[in-house]
């Protein structure tokens, strides 16, 4: 079968029409088509007091682009940006007896994940430290306590979880649209880079990224899970926070180094969780010290000890710290997590360690989200 090609989808998109009357092909709206492995991608940017009209094109869209051959699945992402000048809606006033904030995203805007009893987001100010390959381990921990457990890989520009759970190929559609998500380890496993192919660039703008990981969410049967454990991309930029206020999070894991530089943006990434009342349900230390191979020696390459005293500074749970260890990284890179390759090491049991704590701290919390206040972003 022939390659799908970006004209295949605008003459797709011909018999679309905008509010205006005219073809979402040409006009100035479509400005993004992305076409990768079967998967097409559309950005539409309008303006925000056009967006409620578009939102009938903006499905029309995707069911137009459906019919194209070898199309695998499609997702458009409707773009409401506010003109230069304009003013924010005001927020509708609290509910009479209400207190006084918002009770999550507006109707419409939740992401709901049926199937999944909690989400927790395993996040970082910054990345390099090591975030992945605790979340893929954590997972398999709380999976090693005898929870159901699934891993969502959310960086969108850097997916590791293929490499990191060994697993390749693509997701199979049941019903021409929800996706089975793949399965290693006992994990049900979600990511990007299961539909691309590995040295692939995400050139993406972020409304794009945001309706990927949303589709990744709403359009995979996950479970039944009793926890699904999101990777977050590194950083607090607008995908973060609308996954944060979007989704119902249990809680929040955070990984820093115990370098002074990693712990200036692991406190941004709390800052930013508790703005939205998202629990902190601890901070975990990555790379904290070296251990030898050969002489079992230990040398604090990034410092050590930054997190916890971060986490005693700031008042939230320190959940434990993990080598920079040889056999962590080589059993990473040939995809077989530590869990799973040396499961009675010094190094898993530290990672059950945290799983423990973790999950008390979902217990505690009601494994529910607390609401979320809007944050705009002028």
């Amino acid at each position: 079968m022939a390659d799908i090609t970006e004209d295949m989808v605008r003459s797709a998109l011909g018999s679309v029409r905008t509010p205006e009357g005219v073809a979402l092909a040409v006009s100035p709206a479509l400005s993004g088509i992305v076409v990768t492995s079967g998967k097409v991608y559309l950005s539409v940017t309008v303006d925000a007091a056009q967006a409620r009209a578009w939102e009938s094109v903006r499905a029309e869209a995707e069911d137009a682009v459906r019919t194209i051959p070898g199309v695998a699945s499609a997702l458009v992402a409707l773009t409401a940006e506010r003109k230069a000048g304009a003013r924010p809606a005001a927020p509708p006033p609290p509910a009479v007896g209400g207190h006084g904030h918002s009770h999550g995203p507006a109707k419409g805007g939740a992401i709901e994940v049926p199937g999944v009893a909690s989400i927790i987001a395993v996040a970082s100010g910054k990345g390099g430290v090591g975030k992945s390959t605790v979340s893929i381990n954590l997972a398999l921990a709380l999976r090693d306590l005898g929870l159901k457990v699934g891993l969502l890989d959310a960086d969108i520009y850097g997916p590791s979880v293929p490499r990191l759970a060994g697993v390749h190929g693509k997701p199979e559609v049941e019903d021409g649209r929800m996706m089975l998500p793949m399965d290693n380890f006992g994990l049900q496993l979600m990511s990007i880079g299961f539909m691309v192919e590995e040295d692939t660039p995400m050139i993406w703008r972020g409304p794009m990224v945001m309706s990927a990981i949303s589709q990744m969410l709403r359009e995979v049967k996950w479970g039944p899970l009793d926890v699904l454990v999101v990777d977050m991309p590194p950083g607090t930029g607008d995908a973060q926070l609308t996954m944060a206020q979007q989704v119902g999070l249990a809680g929040a894991v955070i990984v820093s180094t115990p370098q002074d530089l990693a712990l200036i943006d692991a406190r941004r990434g709390i800052a930013m969780f508790k703005r939205v009342n998202v629990p902190i349900l601890g901070i975990v230390e990555n790379m904290a010290t070296f251990i030898c191979p050969h002489c079992g020696g230990r040398s604090d390459i990034f410092g050590h000890g930054g997190a916890r005293a971060e986490a005693e500074k700031l008042g939230v749970p320190f959940l434990g710290e993990i080598p920079l260890h040889m056999r962590i990284r080589e059993m990473s890179d040939a995809g077989v997590p530590i869990l799973v390759s040396d499961p009675d090491s010094p190094q898993a049991e530290g990672y059950r360690a945290i799983a423990q704590q973790v999950r008390s701290a979902i217990s505690r919390s009601g494994a529910s989200a607390r609401p979320a206040p809007r944050i705009v972003i002028e």
